[in-house]
């Protein structure tokens, strides 16, 4: 019985796996899902203040925050949005994973941390927080529905584009 219990668990928790939402059917592939610009806010602001493209820093949970892994599958891993941004944006990610298999090498825990200290200081997960290249923040949005399209129009309103 107790067998059964966690098999049953363990199938319930699958969808919102970061594995499963780069296996699932119709998921994108894993090259696009790994497809994120930059992990410093330091570079994403030197390339913004270079480019005058604004940033898009996303911040997400990927092992514990399903809405962060339907975020990114829905969204960001799409081959419409990764099209849309490559010439527009620039993108920069910043996970915080809670299991410790997942943690990221201590630099990179500190770079996140530095950047939610500056874009996130509310701790909201998930979030991309729009940045004009000038530093200043124009825009906060958690997750948004209607995939691509509907992140694309927030930002077309946002930045006026």
């Amino acid at each position: 019985m107790l067998l059964r219990f966690a098999l049953l668990a363990a199938l319930a928790a699958a969808p919102f796996s970061p594995a499963a939402a780069q296996t699932a059917p119709g998921a994108p592939s894993a090259k696009l899902v790994a497809n994120w610009g930059l992990t410093d806010l330091a570079a994403a602001q030197a390339k913004a203040k270079a480019t005058g493209r604004p940033i898009v820093a996303v911040f997400s949970g990927s092992d514990w925050c399903a809405p962060c892994v339907k975020y990114e599958r829905e969204v960001f891993a799409q081959p419409a949005f990764v099209a849309y941004a490559k010439d527009r944006l620039v993108l920069a990610h910043f996970d915080f994973p809670q299991k410790p298999q997942n943690q990221p090498a201590p630099a990179q825990i500190k770079r996140n941390d530095a950047a939610k200290a500056q874009l996130n200081r509310e701790g909201e997960f998930p979030l991309a927080v729009v940045v004009a290249p000038d530093g200043k923040i124009l825009g906060k949005i958690g997750y948004v529905t209607g995939g691509p399209t509907g992140f694309e129009a927030y930002l077309k309103t946002l930045l006026g584009k």
